[in-house]
């Protein structure tokens, strides 16, 4: 278990949240600075109180290039505090350096915080040698040795848990787009196969009417430009969606109201639509997935029924439920009941988000219904 979370560790690749330098990065340097040439100059008990300043000072920039470089700044912090320590034991002068060097345990933490596996596995190294080479150059007594060694415990861990908080948030909005895209997906799949089978139910009809009534044709090309038009529009704005950054304008989303536009009594087959006349106001969720619902059932009516001479949409409420009923008259075909394909699939996640049932098959009078039922209160 052990070689295997160092394993994991060492593999760990390096943090992708990194900010770039900032400003405050420049502030919080000047002010160590400043403190530590202040320190280097007030303070009476320094010993090499020249070297030991310009080494304080000097140090204090390292800190502007902790989150891209962790692992050089950590051998270069510590590293400078082995050699103050190993000039001191030759020196033979004990406690060599300024306690506003302290902040070297900033680089433990931005190590965790920043660094790869690798880089966190010989970083910890480094610091865990100048440590040990710390207490046996200058030994002070068990408070301070434990205290010490708890104080770089606290950096990494403290750099490790807003590791792991970050990785968790970002695995979280991950999810939260991946479920976008499945959402946009699925809207796309809607709004496609509805127009483009329009358009052809239109081209089909022009042509079945041409030679009866000429103009019939021109109707219907009419009638296939417009359609085109707002598949258009619609793909182009789906597509400003799923690109990361770009702006998108929502237009406000088709609901239960809009239901009346999918009626049409020419050509065959005739759908009729049926709505409450004191429909309550809907949460928006549910009021845009009844359209959708209700637009892609006719949509596979109009395309798997035949001979279907009706399709019939009917919207009930009541008792804290709204019931949507699609149902055509078509003799079934027999590939419907075997392939379902996306559009079933995505009616069915539509209606699961939103707590509510979803039953598609054949009706018992004839033909193919699809009944769903939803909550007309949306959880949160």
């Amino acid at each position: 278990m052990i070689t295997n979370a160092l394993s994991s560790l060492w593999a760990e690749p390096r943090a992708t949240d990194a900010p770039e330098r900032v400003s405050r990065d420049w502030v919080l340097v000047g002010v160590l600075m400043v403190t530590a040439l202040l320190e280097g100059t007030l303070r009476e008990d320094v010993t090499w109180r020249l070297v030991v300043t310009i080494v304080a000072v000097g140090l204090a920039p390292v800190l502007l290039w902790r989150r891209t470089h962790p692992l050089v700044c950590v051998v270069v912090g510590f590293g400078t505090g082995m050699a103050l320590g190993l000039a001191s034991l030759l020196g033979g002068i004990p406690g060599v350096g300024l306690n506003t060097m302290v902040y070297i345990l900033v680089l433990v933490y931005a190590l965790v915080r920043w660094g790869s596996g690798r880089e966190i596995v010989i970083g910890l190294a480094v610091v865990a040698v100048a440590a040990v080479f710390s207490i046996a150059t200058d030994y002070t007594g068990p408070t301070e040795l434990f205290g010490g060694f708890a104080v770089l415990a606290a950096a990494a861990a403290g750099g490790a848990a807003f590791r792991y908080r970050a990785e968790s948030w970002r695995r979280a909005l991950g999810q939260i787009r991946s479920q976008e895209r499945v959402g946009l997906a699925r809207e796309l799949h809607d709004m496609v196969a509805h127009h483009v089978l329009a358009i052809v139910v239109q081209a089909q009809a022009g042509r079945a009417m041409s030679g009866q009534r000429p103009e019939a044709a021109l109707e219907a090309l009419a009638a296939i430009e417009g359609e085109a038009s707002r598949t258009l529009a619609e793909m182009r704005a789906m597509v400003r969606v799923l690109r990361d950054g770009a702006p998108a304008e929502y237009a406000p989303q088709p609901g239960v109201a809009d239901l009346v536009s999918l009626a049409r009594r020419d050509p065959v087959p005739v759908v009729d639509v049926e709505l409450p006349d004191d429909l309550d106001e809907l949460p928006l969720q549910v009021d845009a997935a009844v359209y959708r619902l209700a637009q892609e059932a006719l949509t596979n009516a109009l395309r798997h029924a035949r001979n279907a001479s009706r399709v019939e949409i009917r919207v009930v409420e009541g008792a804290g439920r709204l019931r949507l009923r699609v149902t055509d008259d078509g003799q079934i075909d027999p590939a419907r009941s075997v392939n379902h394909g996306f559009g079933l699939l995505g009616m069915t996640e539509r209606v699961q988000l939103l707590g509510g049932t979803l039953r598609a098959g054949p009706a018992p009078e004839g033909g193919w219904a699809v009944d769903a039922e939803l909550p007309t209160k949306v959880r949160r």
